[in-house]
C-alpha cells in the first residue's frame, strides 16, 4: 500500500515506511508458506511475482529487488521448469530463514559472519574436466547462467556433494548464517569430505568470479 496521493502523510494512522516494513514482513510469511511443501508450481511463482510487483516494487530492498528480477527471469519464457523451481525453493527459504532440515542442537552454536569454511589459500582454478556444484544464491545472476559459463570452460556440474567434485562455490547472498540456511547442509558435507581426505575445495563466489574475469 503506497499513499500516491500524499493524502495520508501527516495523519497519526499513515506512515510509509511502516506499511513497506510490514509489506516485506507479509513476503517473509508468503515465502514460508509457499515453500512449506517442499515444492513451488508455476501457479505459486506466478502468483508470488504479481504480489511483489503490487506490493513491494517501490521498496529500494537489494533482498528484496533480486528476488523479483530472479522470478521475473525464471517467468520470462512463460515457464518454471524444474531446475528453475528448486533454485526458487532455495531462494525463498532462505529469504525466509528456513532450514531444509530440522535444527539439531550442535546447529545452536554461535557462528560468526566470516565463518564460512572455505579453503585458505584459495586454489587456482582448473576448468577442464573438473566437477563443480553452486550452492546459495549467486550475485552474478541465476545459477543457470553460472553453469553454463563452467560448461564453456570445459568444466562439469555436479548434481550433489560427493567424493568426485573439484569445487563448491558458495554464493556471496546471504551466506552470512550458512549454518542455518538451506545450503548449510551441502557445506557440512563438503567440509566433512574435505577433512577425510577428499581433495574438495569450498570457495567463495567471489574467488571463483576472479578465476573468470581476472
Amino acid at each position: 500500500m503506497v499513499d500516491l496521493h500524499r493524502e495520508f502523510e501527516r495523519s497519526r494512522l499513515f506512515h510509509e515506511a511502516r506499511i513497506d516494513r510490514r509489506s516485506a514482513d507479509a513476503l517473509v510469511g508468503l515465502a514460508a508458506g509457499i515453500t512449506a511443501d517442499g515444492h513451488i508450481n508455476q501457479m505459486e511463482a506466478e502468483f508470488l511475482e504479481n504480489w511483489i510487483s503490487t506490493n513491494l516494487a517501490h521498496i529500494e530492498d537489494p533482498v528484496i529487488n533480486l528476488l523479483y528480477r530472479r522470478l521475473s527471469y525464471m517467468l520470462a519464457d512463460g515457464v518454471l521448469d524444474a531446475d528453475e523451481s528448486g533454485e526458487l525453493l532455495e531462494i525463498l527459504r532462505g529469504f525466509a530463514g528456513i532450514s531444509a532440515a530440522k535444527p539439531k542442537a550442535s546447529d545452536n552454536a554461535y557462528v560468526p559472519s566470516n565463518g564460512l569454511p572455505l579453503d585458505h589459500p584459495a586454489p587456482e582454478l582448473a576448468w577442464d574436466g573438473r566437477l563443480f556444484l553452486f550452492t546459495g544464491v549467486m550475485a552474478y545472476g541465476p545459477r543457470k547462467q553460472c553453469e553454463a559459463l563452467i560448461l564453456e570452460r570445459g568444466g562439469q556440474i555436479a548434481p550433489g556433494v560427493s567424493k568426485k567434485i573439484h569445487y563448491l562455490i558458495v554464493g556471496e547472498i546471504g551466506n552470512e548464517q550458512w549454518l542455518h540456511s538451506t545450503y548449510g547442509t551441502k557445506i557440512k558435507k563438503a567440509v566433512e569430505l574435505r577433512e577425510g581426505g577428499c581433495p574438495l575445495a569450498i570457495i567463495s563466489e567471489q574467488h571463483w568470479q576472479a578465476a573468470l574475469f581476472g
